[in-house]
């Protein structure tokens, strides 16, 4: 009989591998990826499904690189990683304790994002930045969805892409973060931290812009996006293609959605509804809700 290995039960089996005393361990939160703090050991454990090791290793041989050339990036833990569990692959970082109700300003991002744009290379073999990539196997294999949702999405992606395709980028290629938006950014002792690096990649710089004012969608006020664009030294918004990136972003974010929607997350599958019949409208000014 084979066992089925829990996100907690994998991120248990890692600690104590690691030589990391697991007994502390509750869970953050769980969505693409359960995180789980282990107190005792100021540490973060990220359970991720297997098939994100290479991005992974990836990200953990980036961050030490970057944490190395002075860019504030969440840190890895000295430890060997990632792990695997299947189906699971575990990696570590250093805790950054939040203070309740206080984010970091937008404009920081921005700061942040001047900064990685502006070192050097990397020593490390990116992946080139495909947009709607995952989303594909995603859609074809949810169970939630229904056909016609399915083909709308499909068609959807297509044109999309279709579109970015065409696209000429002002600010060039390069290494970028690939999921650069406020919400991955953390406060630390020396200031804030940028995390989440499992889409690194190289690409159009602008990239790492759009998602922020694709924020709108979430509250995100026009002082808010002066200041990042000032931070920055660039204000996207002057440039045509903001708007393909933005409704690509649209799109990105309904994989989560869809995924727990097909483990039957009822709040998932109501927001998912929603984001789909407001994309279908072409309801720009729609809110929704964070994941």
């Amino acid at each position: 009989m084979t066992m089925t290995v829990s996100p907690k039960s994998a991120a248990r089996m890692a600690c104590r591998a690691a030589g990391l005393a697991d007994r502390s361990l509750t869970q953050l939160h769980q969505h693409a990826t359960s995180v789980f703090l282990v107190p005792d050991e100021g540490a973060v454990v990220r359970v991720s499904p297997a098939s994100q090791q290479e991005r992974l290793e990836i990200a953990v041989s980036l961050t030490r690189w970057l944490v190395g050339n002075s860019f504030l990036a969440t840190e890895p833990l000295a430890v060997p990683q990632p792990v695997t569990y299947a189906p699971y692959v575990v990696t570590f970082w250093r805790h950054y304790p939040q203070p309740e109700g206080a984010a970091p300003p937008v404009r920081q991002l921005g700061e942040l994002l001047r900064a990685l744009h502006d070192l050097p290379s990397p020593p490390i073999d990116l992946p080139r930045h495909l947009p709607l990539a995952s989303l594909k196997s995603t859609v074809d294999s949810s169970t939630y969805l229904d056909s016609s949702r399915r083909a709308w999405l499909a068609g959807r992606r297509e044109e999309l892409l279709e579109a970015y395709a065409s696209l000429e980028f002002p600010l060039g290629h390069g290494h970028i973060h690939g999921d650069a938006y406020p919400g991955n950014t953390l406060w630390a002792n020396q200031g804030v931290r940028l995390g989440d690096w499992d889409e690194a990649a190289t690409g159009p710089r602008e990239i790492d812009l759009a998602n922020t004012y694709q924020g709108v969608r979430f509250g995100r006020t026009k002082e808010e996006l002066d200041e990042f664009g000032s931070a920055y030294g660039y204000d996207i918004r002057e440039w045509p293609g903001l708007r393909v990136l933005s409704e690509i972003r649209d799109l990105h974010t309904l994989g989560s959605f869809i995924r727990r929607a097909d483990r039957g997350d009822a709040a998932a599958a109501k927001q998912l509804s929603y984001r789909i019949e407001t994309l279908k409208s072409r309801d720009d000014r729609a809110r929704w809700k964070a994941a």
